[in-house]
């Protein structure tokens, strides 16, 4: 038998869940808002099932349910209304699991009743662990850099998309750089919801109510869209943060982080969950002295993930600087050097992500690159009936995002994983 609370329900409903093999606990619409109903939530032997009847203001109804998610995630929350498509977008954001008539007949009482038993059931003795990492063929990839201004947006964004246009469906980007992040801008989009939202209240442990918190970009790609303003950004803590990466990576394939300038503690949260980092760093002395910086403490904290890549942004011959310099002060070879580009700032401007736009400049060449490493391509298909057959052109003329892949020019390398420069024309 299930345990039912009902709080502002009226006699009949809450006899018909009786009649129904409910073992019922029936209170008045104050249990809402006096700490009742959360007591009763917080002992051992919580109920299966809370009804939430007429007679409980909607607001409060709501509010209710969304602390009944942190309180007991055993609990089935079920809103006793006439259900409109309005009042159930709002109801799933707070948590409600079912909107029930009051007219119900005990076909629908019994169905109710059925799901929260067996979700009850599968929470207790499952319960989804904090902390738990991805699964192995899932990619969490942070990418950072030890100072702002270098294309860490430019860079993650473009992540995005390349491996949303991959693989549709499988990508969510999050918007880490709590008080100045710009994703949102990158990308042109006005998003209803923000950071802040996606860590608070249902959406922290409901896998289901937070995709409804989720920016949808054109490209196919869910975003997690920065904090409207500082302020907002400051109530999201570190472990907030440790949450939403966990369950994201549950649910998406690749999540990629785009994060503050420097070393924070909301950045290190998600290293420790990060299974690739593309570290970034500017081709001047203090942007090459701060990626060595940057990488020398890593490695001290040990949070440096076995899939690295390093990358230069934004070159050019007229720095003084020459490769051998920096890849001798970073300590290692350059996965990948992108060079400045007129076609980069008129991206940022116009919230068209350059593999969105499908350009054939160096840095677009550049970023598809980046993507290949983090998302190889599938094999061609061999053969010229079978290309026919898949419906190709030539398969060693086709990728992914409908552009040639780039292949570097000939020349004289220090290292072989070293890309050069690409001058830009």
């Amino acid at each position: 038998m299930s345990r039912v609370l009902t709080i502002g329900v009226d006699d009949d409903l809450a006899a018909a869940f009786r009649a129904n093999g409910g073992a019922v606990l029936a209170l008045g619409p104050a249990a809402a808002t006096d700490g009742t109903a959360l007591g009763l939530l917080g002992d051992a032997d919580a109920p299966a099932l809370l009804a939430l009847g007429a007679e409980v203001p909607l607001p409060a109804a709501l509010a209710l349910a969304g602390q009944a998610e942190v309180v007991s995630s055993g609990t089935s929350v079920v809103l006793v209304a006439f259900a409109d498509p309005d009042l159930w977008k709002e109801a799933m954001r707070a948590g409600v699991r079912d909107v029930l008539s009051p007219h119900a007949d005990a076909t629908e009482i019994q169905a109710v009743l059925a799901r929260a038993t067996g979700l009850a059931e599968a929470r207790r003795s499952a319960p989804a662990p904090v902390g738990t990492p991805p699964a192995p063929s899932r990619r969490v990839v942070v990418v950072a850099s030890p100072k702002g201004g270098v294309g860490k947006t430019t860079v993650a964004t473009n992540l995005a998309v390349g491996l949303a246009a991959a693989e549709p469906g499988s990508t969510v980007l999050v918007d880490l750089d709590v008080q100045f992040g710009d994703v949102a801008g990158a990308l042109a989009l006005v998003p209803q919801y923000t950071l802040p939202d996606a860590v608070l209240g249902a959406a922290s442990n409901d896998p289901l109510v937070l995709k409804t918190y989720l920016g949808r970009h054109r490209s196919g790609s869910y975003v997690v869209a920065g904090s409207d303003s500082p302020v907002a950004g400051d109530g999201v803590s570190p472990a907030d943060v440790g949450r939403l990466l966990d369950m994201l990576g549950r649910e998406f394939r690749y999540v990629v982080v785009d994060t503050a300038p420097g070393l924070t503690d909301h950045t290190l949260t998600a290293l420790e969950r990060a299974t690739d980092l593309v570290l970034i760093g500017s081709m001047d002395v203090p942007g090459v002295r701060g990626l060595r910086k940057e990488l020398d403490v890593l490695g001290q904290l040990g949070l440096v993930p076995a899939r690295r890549h390093l990358v230069l942004n934004g070159t050019d011959s007229s720095g003084g600087l020459e490769m051998e310099d920096v890849e001798r002060t970073v300590g290692g070879p350059l996965d990948l050097v992108l060079p400045r580009h007129k076609a980069v700032p008129l991206s940022t401007n116009t919230g068209v992500p350059l593999l969105e736009a499908g350009g054939k400049d160096p840095v677009t060449r550049g970023l598809r690159t980046l993507v290949d490493r983090i998302a190889p391509p599938a094999a061609p298909v061999r053969g010229r009936r079978a290309r026919r057959r898949a419906g190709l052109l030539a398969a060693d003329q086709r990728h992914p995002l409908g552009a040639v892949p780039y292949t570097p020019p000939t020349l004289p390398t220090t290292s072989p994983a070293f890309v050069p420069v690409v001058p830009a024309p």
